[in-house]
């Protein structure tokens, strides 16, 4: 008795097939997961920028001033004794799910303080993701 063995694997067209119906699912599914990522992002600044709010007003609790810039609740400002920090564990928790530094104005329009992310741009001003969000809206 003779077998015949047969190959196994893929065939060449077969594997062509396989690839276009990935682009075209690809194509079609990419922009809508694209727009999600950009209301994510500026839902999570405005979440951040309550946070760190918070983390604002604890500090002036603690110290009896406002921090001048936010560098001061990751590392202690010279000649301030009464501080209990670090108030956020990492340098990276005062920046924005961009990578722009938050910029706290003081004294703010809105209040003793005002916390801002410039958006995708990093710059003040802008639409769309590159909108400022601001943590008195």
């Amino acid at each position: 008795m003779s077998t015949s063995a047969r190959p196994t694997g893929f065939t060449l067209i077969e594997l062509i097939v396989v690839i276009a119906l990935l682009a075209v699912l690809a194509a079609v599914v990419a922009p809508n997961l694209l727009g999600k990522a950009s209301d994510a992002n500026r839902k999570s600044a405005s979440i951040q920028l309550e946070k760190i709010a918070n983390t604002v007003e604890l500090y002036r609790l603690e110290t009896g001033r406002y921090p001048e810039t936010l560098m001061d609740l990751a590392e202690q400002p010279p000649g301030l004794d009464r501080w209990k920090g670090p108030y956020v564990r990492k340098p990276s928790q005062i920046k924005d799910p961009w990578g722009n530094e938050l910029v706290i104005r003081r004294p703010g329009t809105h209040g003793p303080f005002d916390l801002i992310s410039y958006g995708g741009d990093g710059q003040p001003g802008g639409e769309g993701d590159d909108a400022d969000i601001n943590s008195w809206e």
